[in-house]
């Protein structure tokens, strides 16, 4: 079963790096890799200290990849990218050994490097994901972290001869799960192919796929009809999306795209949650209206029984 427990809230007092740990600790132990904690304890404990000493808030703490490859993640408000550790400075520590390793902090991301099999940045329009896979053991080389995620920061104009694709009725809070499950899957996908790709190909391509579709999505899950509503405490929103054909086009096969992630999250047991029959339900319908209308069909407001899905 995929895990289940949400995000640990981290708050900036002294306190907060303690409860990480223990935290950390016991998500590892509920999914069966409790030899992993060692390494974990201490990558987290340098993430929450850099966090709270140099980031924004708010702070939390998450687990996610697979069973086979759990990966913690420090999520903070601050879109400003960590400073990886360059090779060279990732050789063996001196004079320190590991019990003084196990209680001292503030030593550098390199910390984070010589307790991870792969780890790294994401970096996101309202903050920053910070991520490892925790080693066995604490070693004395580190790996080479990545950071992504900055290129869709990048804003691109719309082109003008984009045509209106219209969404009648679209629940507001059904807008903002979907642009929530939409990061978080694009992220979880992509994550996994930085760290395994040679494991999980099937991450890869769904990276591809997800980025590929990154602006066209953003188009209608972030507009600005949605944020009126939204600042209104509006619940459903007529919506004017204006994309090009091929981009309709695009939007349409993004619907056979969550069908395959949800079944890659149910083979490969990741530790998130398929799509729940609402969740599904909406997103088909928001989908497939670009199919119908580029198709020269009208409008179709949204409700909870959908027809079937129209192909082109």
């Amino acid at each position: 079963m995929p895990l289940s427990r949400p995000a640990l809230a981290v708050g900036t007092g002294p306190r907060s790096v303690h409860a990480a740990r223990r935290w950390v600790v016991e998500v590892l132990a509920d999914i069966g890799r409790p030899e992993l904690s060692e390494p974990a304890e201490l990558a987290v404990s340098e993430l929450v200290t850099n966090a709270v000493l140099h980031a924004e808030p708010p702070i939390s703490v998450l687990v996610r990849g697979t069973r086979g490859h759990p990966r913690i993640e420090v999520r903070d408000g601050s879109t400003e990218p960590p400073v990886l550790p360059q090779p060279s400075e990732l050789d063996p520590l001196a004079d320190v050994d590991e019990a003084d390793l196990m209680v001292t902090f503030g030593r550098g991301l390199d910390i984070v490097a010589r307790s991870s099999d792969a780890w790294g940045a994401e970096i996101e329009e309202t903050g920053k994901v910070v991520w490892f896979t925790p080693a066995l053991t604490t070693r004395e080389h580190g790996t080479l972290g990545t950071i992504s995620g900055l290129t869709e920061l990048l804003e691109r104009s719309p082109s003008p001869d984009n045509i209106p694709f219209h969404l009648l009725g679209a629940p507001v809070r059904h807008l903002a799960d979907f642009e929530r499950h939409y990061r978080e899957l694009r992220r979880e996908v992509r994550l996994l192919a930085l760290a395994h790709d040679d494991e999980y190909p099937l991450a890869k391509n769904l990276s591809a796929l997800f980025g590929s579709m990154q602006r066209e999505l953003r188009e209608g899950l972030d507009s600005d009809d949605v944020r009126r509503a939204r600042e209104a405490g509006e619940a459903t929103t007529d919506l004017t999306v204006r994309l090009s054909r091929e981009s309709a086009e695009t939007m349409g096969r993004f619907v056979e795209l969550l069908d395959f992630a949800d079944e890659f999250c149910r083979q490969e047991r990741m530790l998130a949650l398929a799509r729940s029959p609402e969740q599904r339900s909406f997103q088909t319908w928001f989908l497939t209206e670009f199919i119908r209308q580029q198709a020269g069909q009208s409008p179709l407001p949204f409700a909870r029984e959908q027809p079937q899905r129209v192909r082109a």
